[in-house]
């Protein structure tokens, strides 16, 4: 098998400052043939061959000797032969097996992304991570980031945007399902269509969170202000082709037991973000007692159980409770690899409708009860138990006036602008902080809540309804982009930022292989049944510049 030799960091930077001093001074066949063998193939069985190769080659040929040139030659070839003697220092991509093809490139991209201005100062783990995509087959290297901000003062030079947190994904975390493992008499002798790519090389992929420095903006991670940019790289994974299918990436967040506040509302609810002394009693009294306040809350009050690979849907599986973010959709490229960007900041740390939970089979027993598909969110509105809106004014109209307010066409996206009437309005999803506050009445509110309800649906269906009415002044079931608005008063609190959980509260992340069922809701949510990737957060404390250049359109 051939492996591809990876030139520590020092070397590279050598190897292209000599490379470019003989090309510019000795464009001749002697100073191609050395570059070239930026190129080469090499493993412990043909190193040997490799330094043989370079002590025999073509030798320089100058019209026009030039001291310059001829020592940079010399320096060029010290440095290949050593590279022969290295190997106890270095590691290998590993190419696929045959009968698939390696990336003849290896050695140069995982030498250019290795010293690249956005990664070159990453903590080694992730470094290392987006160093073997680029060693694989791929369509294109992992996407560099550009700065978003730069200084206000002369010569205005970009200002790096810093990474503090990333994720490293593969598909070991979670129970093996029809997308990522063969099985017999399931899928044993059908065509691979997610994991597989490439002759099996395993699928991996990173993500990287890093914020915008913006002037005027906050750069604390934790302050829901902070504009933040999260870029994706994966490898292997089959591109999806019919019914418009996709991948989505998720940045998840698992409740945690409220802090009590044993001073209720008016209306004997908790306040928001609280749970009385009441229910806390019944929430200890759970399990082995581990529902307090501040632990990872469990739906069966015992120790936390995360996602895992010896998991069994529908009997064994996660006992916590998951706000999952999604990322947007994205597909992969003609050698599998995938590549996206998306933004997080208070316009878009929206979770969808919690109450389509029911209906996407995730649940155990629900799609045994034929409820897959049975409600839908299509036209916005607080749920089955909630407000219901007309489609004509809260639809998604193709005329350009629209029927209540300016615009016809639904762009959840459009959510500034100097006109209020002129923002979007109808919204199927809520801010973040909002999902989790539904949650806490469906799961920990046990006294303050509905204390005679048990059953999961008429909680959660409940709680939407009452939750979302708090924040909706207009009183249609919909969370508009003026209503969700961070600046915002609702609920007699100033502004809205209790209604967003920070990017760094999400501790984990997860890619789904999606179709078009017309859920907002992750596949198969909340179970692990649609995932295809995942990992948990890593911490990067100082923050590390992870930006090169500056993006053309920075505002």
């Amino acid at each position: 098998m051939t492996n591809f030799l990876q030139i520590p960091d020092q070397t590279v930077t050598l190897l292209f400052f000599l490379q470019g001093t003989l090309l510019h001074n000795a464009p001749n066949r002697g100073a191609a043939n050395l570059v070239d063998h930026l190129r080469f193939e090499t493993g412990p069985r043909n190193l040997g061959k490799f330094s043989q190769e370079v002590r025999t080659m073509e030798p320089l040929t100058l019209s026009r000797p030039s001291r310059p040139a001829n020592i940079a030659s010399r320096v060029f070839l010290l440095v290949l032969l050593g590279l022969a003697t290295l190997t106890s220092r270095m590691g290998y991509a590993q190419p696929p097996p045959p009968p698939c093809h390696p990336n003849p490139r290896a050695n140069l991209d995982m030498a250019i992304v290795r010293e690249r201005g956005d990664i070159r100062h990453l903590p080694g783990p992730l470094k290392d991570r987006l160093v073997e995509l680029a060693g694989r087959p791929h369509s294109q290297l992992p996407t560099q980031a550009y700065a978003e901000a730069h200084f206000d003062h002369a010569p205005f030079k970009p200002k790096p945007s810093q990474l503090f947190q990333y994720y490293l994904l593969d598909t070991t975390g979670f129970e093996p399902n029809p997308f990522t493992a063969r099985i017999p008499g399931v899928n044993d002798t059908a065509m691979l269509t997610a994991t597989g790519p490439n002759c099996g090389l395993p699928t991996i992929g990173s993500v990287r969170v890093v914020l915008e420095p913006k002037p005027g903006l906050p750069t604390d991670p934790n302050d829901v202000g902070a504009f933040i940019d999260i870029f994706t790289d994966i490898d292997g994974l089959f591109v999806i082709n019919n019914e418009s299918g996709w991948y989505e990436g998720w940045m998840i967040h698992d409740v945690t037991v409220a802090p009590i506040n044993n001073t209720p509302r008016s209306d004997g609810h908790a306040q928001f973000g609280a749970i009385l002394q009441a229910d806390a009693a019944k929430l200890k009294a759970m399990g082995s007692g581990n529902n307090i306040p501040g632990n990872t809350f469990t739906t069966d009050g015992n120790a936390p159980h995360f996602p895992s690979a010896t998991d069994h849907f529908p009997d064994i599986q996660a006992n916590v409770v998951p706000v999952q973010l999604s990322m947007g959709a994205w597909n992969t490229l003609q050698q599998s690899d995938g590549h996206a960007y998306w933004e997080f900041n208070y316009t878009t740390n929206w979770i969808h409708p919690l109450y389509e939970l029911p209906f996407t089979g995730g649940i155990p027993g629900t799609f045994e009860a034929g409820q897959v598909g049975a409600l839908q969110s299509i036209v916005p509105g607080s749920g089955p138990n909630g407000v219901k809106n007309d489609p004509v004014p809260y639809g998604d109209n193709p005329n350009n006036k629209g029927v209540i307010q300016a615009s016809g066409p639904r762009d959840t996206d459009k959510f500034d602008a100097d006109d209020d009437s002129q923002r979007e309005f109808r919204q199927r999803f809520i801010p973040s902080g909002l999902a989790n506050e539904i949650f806490l009445d469906v799961y920990q509110r046990l006294a303050s809540f509905e204390p005679g309800v048990t059953d999961f649906k008429p909680r959660l269906f409940d709680a939407y309804a009452a939750e979302v009415a708090r924040v909706d002044t207009n009183g249609d079931g919909v969370v508009s982009a003026s209503e969700g608005d961070v600046d915002t008063a609702s609920d007699g609190f100033a502004d809205n930022t209790r209604l967003f959980i920070p990017a760094t509260q999400f501790k984990r992340f997860a890619v789904t292989r999606e179709i078009n069922d017309g859920l907002l809701a992750p596949r198969f949510a909340p179970s692990q049944k649609g995932w295809v990737l995942s990992g948990t957060l890593v911490p990067v404390s100082p923050s590390a510049p992870a930006s090169e250049g500056e993006d053309g359109d920075d505002r």
